[in-house]
């Protein structure tokens, strides 16, 4: 790929010239390889396709407003990536190699890091998938670690504007104590199904239900959910959410903003009195929500009454934007800078 159209680029795989990997064989992690390949030669009885042993992570590196290169919050998907490891019964990947491979695969493929300006950045997709052949439902002993990059373009191609998404009760995300608060490509599959029949009916995502009870908001499709209800940042507390760093990251904003954050439970109902609401994640940071149609008993949220953006989601969109980009100081320490 010469010369791309940064602009115009898609939130989609383009390739590029290396990606990295590590075996973890024998009891411990070997060395880290440089790839040109494309393909992973894998056994057909490998506990990533039988049973499910697979994890991955979602970052990006900016080009900064200085020419200098950053990738957002290396440290937490560090963190994160392991965790998910530790649910599944996976060997987690050190925090070290984490980084060191994450920061040599954006090294690697420094052209294809997009122009400062453009909008768009270089995504940074590690994965950790079971080799070992099993037929008897166990945990693999052997792993293979990889991190690939692509370049994606801006995820508001016609600029920052309101989506309209709804509720539909008879679809589950995850089980209730399942494998929510892990990254696992499981909770991706089982969303398919919703997913595409709310773009069907004309829905950017579903806003799913706690599994248990359907009473209380839990994600926004392959998302977390936040919304301001009298003037505070509220978001859904629950063990089957996947903890957004991008959330995080958003709530430490509000604080400096001096909004108060809350994590909890969050009624359906509570929709009624919310003057903004995002969805929010790695792609969009947050993607602001203008309509929540509750296709089971016809109630429509308007939650932005003038069809625009809230000013609070606006706001943080900005801000953390700002920061990734070097346009403002990270306070937070943030931002790994390569040199």
């Amino acid at each position: 790929m010469n010369n791309p159209d940064w602009s115009k680029l898609p939130f989609g795989y383009f390739p590029t010239d290396y990606n990295v990997r590590c075996l973890y064989r024998d009891g411990k992690w070997g060395e880290i390889e440089v790839s040109t390949s494309e393909t992973i030669n894998i056994h057909m009885a490998a506990t990533a396709l039988h049973y499910g042993q697979e994890i991955f992570e979602g970052l990006k590196a900016f080009m900064g407003a200085d020419g200098k290169i950053r990738i957002f919050r290396l440290e937490e998907n560090a963190r994160r990536i392991r965790e998910s490891a530790k649910g599944i019964m996976m060997e987690p990947i050190p925090e070290e190699l984490f980084k060191e491979m994450c920061v040599k695969v954006v090294e690697l493929n420094r052209r294809f890091v997009p122009p400062y300006g453009s909008g768009a950045s270089l995504y940074i997709r590690p994965l950790e998938i079971g080799m070992s052949p099993r037929i008897g439902v166990k945990p693999g002993d052997e792993y293979l670690f990889i991190v690939m990059v692509t370049p994606v373009g801006p995820y508001f191609k016609e600029g920052f504007a309101n989506t309209k998404i709804c509720i539909m009760r008879e679809y589950d995300r995850v089980a209730p104590r399942g494998t929510g608060r892990w990254k696992v490509g499981g909770n991706y599959a089982a969303s398919l199904s919703a997913g595409e029949r709310a773009h069907s009916l004309g829905y950017s995502a579903v806003l799913y239900l706690d599994p248990k009870e359907k009473k209380y908001l839990d994600e926004c499709g392959p998302a977390n959910f936040f919304a301001i209800k009298d003037g505070k940042y509220i978001t859904p507390a629950s063990e089957s959410i996947l903890p957004s760093i991008t959330n995080m990251s958003l709530q430490d904003l509000a604080r400096d903003l001096g909004i108060d954050v809350e994590c909890r439970h969050i009624t359906v109902d509570e929709l009624a009195d919310c003057t903004e609401a995002a969805a929010c994640g790695t792609a969009a940071v947050a993607s602001p929500i203008g309509e929540i149609d509750d296709l089971d008993t016809g109630v429509k949220y308007i939650i932005s009454k003038d069809g625009k953006p809230g000013a609070i989601t606006t706001a943080l969109y900005n801000k953390l934007n700002a920061i990734r980009l070097g346009e403002e100081p990270d306070t937070h320490g943030w931002n790994t800078i390569l040199d």
